[in-house]
């Protein structure tokens, strides 16, 4: 496994004093000696990397994006070269490696994890824990089996043995439990809230944001045999914790206090498919599009609403009213582009990322890493399967609400949530809705796009749901399950790569994905 023991040298701080947002990657150091790294400035760019290594930026795709792609909700545009990687399913395990910035970024939690109570920073230890096993989650649900116990131990284990994957999500609920415990008994100190650039230390929002990933690592089990009484226990667990779910808010990264009009500081999404510092698009912007599938999806059902903000209409964004579609924004000018079409389907002609994700000169967004839409649908289907949990509400309760979230967290007038009570539209009135778990895996799916590519791809992998069309690059039914172990790992670990045994990634299934 490859360990970064550099990157800590390049996030110094004086320990003791408080870390200013803004000057995560201003930090000027002797390069010939190795200075002491604080914690709080650790962290503060351990959270930055996370969300680049998600979103992607102009280094290059970032794990939520092949998810947008695989779960049918995006596809790429024409006037590229078609990404026979991507469309094709024409890839190797030189392709798709997050798994070494993955570890990278959690050899830096790890670091304050370890180093927080030395510095008086033990405020830190909490937040940590949750990112670690948030991330640990992306990586188990991407590969499979993986290092965990032996891992992030720096030269003292350069060739880590493998966990089972199932035992990893286990451990993974047990660290969230450490991490609450860590953060109700340390609150930040008021002079280090800057360091925390997801909830400025509000430690009441940690605690519901790891209750929330537990909901999410427990749901994504729920179809695996003989999980019943487990995820039954933990459920009820978390209800008696007492501290809830994050609500009508969203968990991001940086916002307008730390994303800045330069050049390597703009929010990453922004980055990679909007604007440059200056204003200028970037080369890539027309390369995204959303799929026909889910454009023609969202116009049968009158969703609308949802559309105009996920999409802008055929021809893009004006350039002159920012975040105003070119076109006359009515759904005969949104057009979606079959999954893995090659040509046919101009920029002109097509509909692109839409407000909800970019709008000229807003390079200051945070960067959303969950939402409380997913938490709802995660209620919902954990009531609507296991009638005899605690939680409060009742599973057509969660799935409303899941659904008023989707439209405010698009910036879509809530009212239209509303509509759809008593509407008889299948997947989208509780009541009219034939089969309730099929109904919250699709209005979860539709609560993704544009957010978490990643989390789509795996709940599709899971319920198999929505039925997305195949890529037109594809000539049979075959689609990735998986990703293979990078060549970087098996190059430097590979007797316990090659302990894992022949991966096929379109048919080594992962444990949670039975059917």
């Amino acid at each position: 496994m490859k360990f970064k023991t550099i990157i800590i040298a390049a996030l110094v701080a004086v320990i003791g004093t408080s870390c200013d947002p803004k000057s995560y990657l201003d930090v000027n150091t002797n390069p010939n000696q190795l200075p002491t790294a604080s914690p709080s400035f650790v962290f503060t760019n351990a959270l930055n990397t996370s969300a680049r290594n998600i979103a992607g930026n102009t280094d290059g795709q970032g794990s939520s994006e092949i998810g947008f792609y695989w779960s049918g909700q995006w596809t790429q545009g024409n006037g590229y070269i078609i990404n026979t990687a991507q469309f094709a399913y024409q890839f190797t395990n030189g392709d798709f490696n997050y798994w070494d910035p993955y570890y990278d970024n959690l050899q830096d939690y790890q670091f304050v994890i370890d180093n927080a109570d030395a510095n008086s920073q033990k405020y830190l230890k909490g937040p940590s824990k949750v990112m670690k096993a948030m991330l640990y989650q992306h990586l188990v649900d991407m590969y499979g089996n993986l290092p965990y116990s032996d891992a992030l131990k720096a030269t003292t284990s350069l060739a880590p043995k493998f966990d089972d994957q199932k035992a990893v999500y286990e451990s993974l609920i047990a660290l969230l439990d450490e991490a609450i415990t860590d953060l109700k008994a340390n609150a930040f100190a008021s002079a280090f809230t800057g360091s925390d650039i997801v909830f400025a230390g509000n430690i009441t929002k940690w605690v519901q944001f790891a209750n929330s990933l537990k909901m999410r690592i427990l749901i994504r089990q729920s179809k695996v045999s003989g999980r019943d009484t487990y995820i039954k226990t933990e459920v009820n667990k978390i209800v008696t914790e007492g501290s809830g779910f994050i609500t009508a808010s969203e968990v991001t990264v940086g916002g307008p206090s730390f994303f800045l009009a330069t050049a390597g500081k703009l929010n990453p999404v922004y980055d990679r498919w909007g604007y440059d510092a200056n204003g200028a698009k970037r080369a890539l912007n027309n390369y995204p599009r959303l799929t026909q599938f889910l454009v023609n999806s969202l116009k049968a059902s009158g969703d609308t609403l949802r559309l105009k903000r996920i999409a802008y209409a055929n021809g893009g964004e004006n350039s002159s009213t920012p975040g105003v579609s070119t076109l006359k924004e009515v759904a005969a000018n949104y057009s979606g582009t079959p999954f893995g079409a090659s040509s046919g389907y101009l920029p002109a002609n097509t509909t692109s990322l839409g407000p909800s994700l970019i709008v000229k000169g807003e390079y200051n967004r945070p960067y959303i890493l969950m939402t409380a839409s997913e938490v709802q649908f995660l209620l919902a289907e954990a009531k609507q399967r296991f009638t005899d949990v605690t939680l409060p509400n009742t599973a057509k309760a969660y799935f409303e609400e899941g659904i008023v979230q989707s439209f405010r967290v698009l910036g879509a007038n809530t009212a239209g949530a509303a509509a759809f009570k008593g509407s008889k539209i299948q997947n989208y009135d509780w009541d009219a809705s034939t089969d309730k778990l099929a109904a919250i895996a699709i209005q979860k799916w539709i609560s993704f796009v544009n957010f978490n590519g990643l989390e789509a791809w795996a709940e599709y992998r899971r319920t198999n749901l929505p039925v997305i069309p195949q890529s037109i690059q594809v000539p049979d039914n075959k689609r990735p399950v998986r990703f293979f172990y990078p060549n970087t790992e098996s190059g430097s670990n590979t007797a316990n790569v090659t302990a894992q045994g022949n991966i096929d990634a379109f048919a080594t299934k992962l444990f949670w994905d039975v059917d």
